[in-house]
């Protein structure tokens, strides 16, 4: 046998005998998600699983409770109703202790605020007359009821011309509703009046601002006044307001220069700029027209029955 043979048989016998910490240690067994989950201490090989009834296991669903098996007793309502009989008392567990001298919690709708609305203190320019007119409103109270002050009315060559003074109480009905109950005072030219007043107040639907008032008043008297306004933002503080003012009178009142049936109507559109959201001058045009009867009684007294009116004002609230 030569040399290399003699070498290659050396080397295999040499490979063949190496030691074993020279080989790939062997990995360990794989961890079963039981034994990663079981608690330290515990064999899971020891468990006894022959008690478990997997028959009485919810399978109903893997993302959510079993419906089937929910407690319909309370004939499917989540909120609302009387509390069960076995409810327990949320001032049960104070220990007997209350607020003693210091003064309890007080909500929001149960603190007195206040706010008073400019909506029209205008110039107004005719054909062949100025004035000057007011509609004022303010309300003291909390959420649910308060106090309301309305106040409309015309000045005319340095005289109060017609006034109209309401005081009422309001209360809310619904989500931007408010019903409101009181009086109504009539000043100005021609003797004063005194009426009972109802009505309602709020934001309709699309965002219109509605006022809607029933009057009546002594020996069968009843009228009705209808306002209505809409904001329309053409920029964050430029805004264009449509407004509508309607009344009707269900008899005739000549000493006040009203009859009966729908006695004015007027429609008006006016552009204000709000320096800041409480303060707005504006400009605008209003058409008013008187009709029926009190068409007739402000011509006999030498009124014009229509009117084409520029006004210029000053809106503001705080």
């Amino acid at each position: 046998m030569n040399h290399r043979s003699i070498l290659l048989v050396a080397t295999v016998m040499a490979l063949s005998m190496c030691p074993v910490w020279s080989q790939e240690p062997a990995q360990p067994p794989a961890t079963t998600e039981t034994e990663k989950e079981s608690p330290p201490g515990t064999d899971p090989s020891k468990m006894d699983h022959g008690e478990t009834d997997h028959s009485k296991m919810a399978h109903g669903s893997a993302s959510g409770p079993n419906m089937s098996v929910m407690d319909h007793r309370s004939g499917g309502k989540m909120q609302g109703g009387s509390p069960p009989h076995d409810a327990r008392d949320p001032h049960a567990y104070s220990g007997g202790y209350d607020f003693g001298e210091m003064s309890p919690l007080v909500l929001a709708d149960r603190q007195n605020f206040k706010s008073l609305l400019a909506d029209r203190l205008e110039s107004v320019e005719t054909a062949d007359n100025s004035s000057a007119t007011y509609d004022l409103q303010a309300w003291f109270g909390r959420d649910y009821d308060r106090a309301v002050l309305k106040a409309e009315g015309d000045f005319d060559e340095g005289k109060l011309e017609e006034a109209q003074t309401e005081l009422l109480w309001g209360h809310a009905v619904a989500a931007y509703w408010d019903t409101q109950l009181g009086g109504r005072y009539d000043s100005g030219e021609g003797p004063d009046r005194a009426w009972l007043a109802f009505g309602i107040q709020g934001l309709a639907p699309y965002w219109f601002e509605v006022d809607a008032t029933g009057y009546v008043g002594g020996g069968g008297r009843f009228a009705f006044n209808l306002e209505a306004e809409y904001e329309l933002l053409l920029t964050q503080k430029l805004i264009l307001q449509p407004r509508i003012e309607v009344d009707w009178y269900r008899q005739s009142d000549v000493e006040r220069g009203i009859g009966s049936g729908v006695s004015e109507a007027a429609l008006g559109l006016r552009l204000r700029y709000e320096f800041r959201r409480e303060l707005a001058p504006y400009l605008g045009v209003e058409w008013a027209q008187r009709f029926g009867e009190t068409k007739d009684l402000a011509r006999a007294a030498g009124e014009d029955s229509s009117q084409t009116r520029l006004v210029s004002g000053l809106r503001f609230w705080f």
